[in-house]
């Protein structure tokens, strides 16, 4: 099975985008934490939708895959994800969304990928 964790954040606007960049750097990091289903965990920012005002001014999305739910709350309950969390999202947080969901079992074969070195 897998466990597919998406987040999208939104900054005040005062918050510089040295910052931004900062917490995108970090939140890569947790790619490597063994709960993250083969390292796959995508961020990605700027938003490119067209007309803009569709992403309703959130900033950075990510996605994570997770063998289940388990995997999921480890990664959650992670001292790295509390870390980057803490350290550089809630003090500086307009708003987030969250929205995490198993996929079906007819659809699991598009969650396979070729394994790739994480660096």
């Amino acid at each position: 099975m897998t466990l597919i964790h998406i987040v999208l954040f939104k900054f005040r606007p005062e918050v510089s985008e040295e910052h931004k960049q900062t917490f995108i750097r970090e939140l890569k990091t947790l790619k490597k934490l063994p709960c993250v289903k083969d390292g796959r965990l995508i961020v990605g920012s700027p938003s490119v939708t067209d007309p803009i005002e569709r992403s309703k001014g959130f900033q950075i999305a990510l996605v994570s895959y997770h063998e289940n739910q388990a995997a999921l709350a480890e990664y959650q309950a992670s001292k790295e994800h509390h870390r980057v969390t803490s350290t550089y999202m809630f003090p500086y947080k307009e708003d987030l969304v969250r929205f995490d969901f198993e996929v079906d079992a007819e659809d699991e074969y598009m969650c396979q990928f070729p394994l790739a070195e994480i660096s």
